[in-house]
């Protein structure tokens, strides 16, 4: 056990020191496997952060609940004690006198208003769904309807289908973007690994006919690829943070402009982690493949 641990720190030391030792190769190839890995992440930063544009923006994603005219508070209270039971989210009570003050505040409204016989507007709630999917939204609106004394329930459900419909095209979109840049990656690290075979293949040659296995010629050169690609996740993952943090002002005023109050966000450490990981993954196996080619060709 002794032995197996200490050819794999041997092997990973002697990837590091290649590393080190052509720090401009090096500093290249982190260079195009961090672009190539921010893409798809930027992707998937920004559709994330547009679901939740969307749920702090004032009015979208909700359902309005419009009491009849001449609904009691008894009644009222009833609708409200069914959305506590039902509990589908947040949600607050618009009173009639409430609607008509702030109808009256608008330009030009104060005297039509004050004309006026009575109030004509109805008691009102405003649900803000915790499960914002279409379907689920439609399920609520239907249910709601069918409450006692509820005369409409408001749902613009064409825009959350359409808006829907663009997130699963942009990940769609994202996924195939990320399939090509993970072949790239692999094509990448393939060729560093043929380099470095081709410069040390007298030594490799006489490694096998010494009796070295396959496993201890391709240990190094799968650390190295591992490595270069773990760093190059690393690099992926600062650029993301980069970019969100220099966004994050201006579309924090943007969202404000439309009643919303979000902040941007950006990679969380478990993504970090994930990044750096399927960086590594990739580039263990563009080495994996290359040494095994190789390997073949030398018998």
């Amino acid at each position: 056990m002794t032995t197996f641990f200490a050819q794999h720190l041997a092997a990973l030391l002697d990837a590091l020191r290649r590393l080190v030792a052509s720090p401009l190769n090096t500093l290249l190839s982190l260079l195009v496997i961090g672009i190539a890995l921010a893409l798809p992440c930027a992707g998937w930063v920004v559709l994330d952060n547009l679901r939740g544009i969307s749920g702090s923006a004032s009015g979208i994603q909700q359902i309005s609940i419009f009491m009849v005219i001449d609904a009691s508070k008894k009644e009222v209270g009833e609708v409200e004690s069914r959305l506590r039971a039902a509990r589908p989210g947040s949600w607050r009570f618009v009173s009639s006198e409430t609607a008509l003050k702030r109808l009256q505040s608008s330009e030009g409204m104060s005297e039509i208003i004050a004309s006026l016989p009575k109030n004509p507007l109805p008691d009102a709630f405003v649900v803000e769904p915790a499960d914002t999917r279409p379907d689920a939204l439609e399920r609520l609106a239907k249910t709601f309807s069918g409450w006692p004394k509820v005369a409409h329930v408001q749902l613009d459900s064409a825009w959350v289908k359409r808006f829907d419909a663009f997130i699963r095209i942009g990940k769609l979109t994202i996924n195939l973007l990320a399939g090509l840049l993970a072949g790239a990656l692999v094509a990448v690290t393939f060729n560093t690994i043929r380099l470095q075979i081709l410069g040390r293949a007298a030594e490799i040659e006489v490694a096998k006919l010494i009796g070295a296995t396959d496993a201890f010629i391709r240990r190094p050169f799968n650390y190295f690829g591992a490595l270069q690609g773990a760093l190059g996740g690393l690099f992926a993952a600062l650029l993301v943070s980069l970019g969100a943090l220099l966004l994050a002002a201006p579309v924090g005023e943007l969202v404000a402009l439309y009643g919303g109050n979000f902040v941007l966000r950006g990679l969380p450490a478990g993504g970090i982690a994930a990044l750096a990981g399927i960086g590594a993954a990739l580039g263990w196996l563009g080495a994996q493949l290359s040494v095994s080619i190789h390997l073949q060709r030398i018998g």
